[in-house]
């Protein structure tokens, strides 16, 4: 049996990290096995094109060598190693995925979807998560969070105009496609936000098992 796709979206200091950990164990929970997995990166490959790509500099990167390097790095990553998990009957849990692209380099940098479009076409083709979930959090409280752990990027710096362009972006994502994306309010306790991921994963994955 193939196994299912998920992706954990959100803007700079979001929580991903903890709650991409929430589902693996909540998953393995019930008997599966679970591959985490990340973007920018996930392969030897696509990981040493996220460190160009993310890595502070004084040369101002072009949007588009930008948006270029992402899915160079994502095409890598679904061939060599997304597609093959999930035809072994595993489930892939990736920290973003191609929304990420459509937030950052498309509404946050400018760049035309269509130009978007047609990268995702041919590069990932039909492949999208099963369940992506969005964790939304106001901007001036993400990057608190980012502040207090210290260390930052390339994205992690930008202003915070850039910031809001994402939120504002994800959010729309989601309206968008409303079946594929649940909402997660991540700005409250650690405790109420992985309640809320447990319950969307109940009623999105498992609602129909018995």
């Amino acid at each position: 049996m193939k196994g299912r796709f998920i992706s954990i979206e959100g803007g700079e200091g979001a929580g991903k990290s903890t709650v991409i950990k929430l589902v693996r164990e909540w998953l393995h929970e019930r008997g599966y096995q679970v591959d985490l997995t990340r973007e920018p990166g996930g392969t030897p490959m696509a990981e040493e094109i996220r460190q160009v790509m993310l890595a502070p500099r004084d040369e101002t990167v072009d949007n588009l060598t930008e948006l270029l390097l992402v899915f160079a790095a994502r095409r890598q990553h679904v061939m060599a190693r997304v597609l093959p998990k999930l035809q072994q009957g595993e489930w892939v849990v990736s920290d973003r995925f191609l929304d990420s692209s459509y937030v950052y380099q498309g509404l946050g940098r400018g760049i035309d979807t269509r130009t978007i479009d047609m990268l995702a076409s041919l590069t990932v083709g039909d492949t999208l998560p099963d369940l992506t979930l969005l964790l939304d959090v106001p901007v001036d409280i993400g990057m608190e969070r980012v502040r207090s752990r210290g260390a930052k990027d390339r994205l992690d710096g930008e202003a915070l105009h850039f910031h809001e362009q994402v939120r504002r972006g994800f959010l729309q994502r989601a309206e968008q496609d409303p079946s594929r994306i649940s909402v997660i309010d991540a700005s409250g306790t650690l405790e109420s936000v992985l309640e809320q991921v447990r319950v969307t994963l109940e009623q999105r994955l498992f609602s129909g098992d018995q």
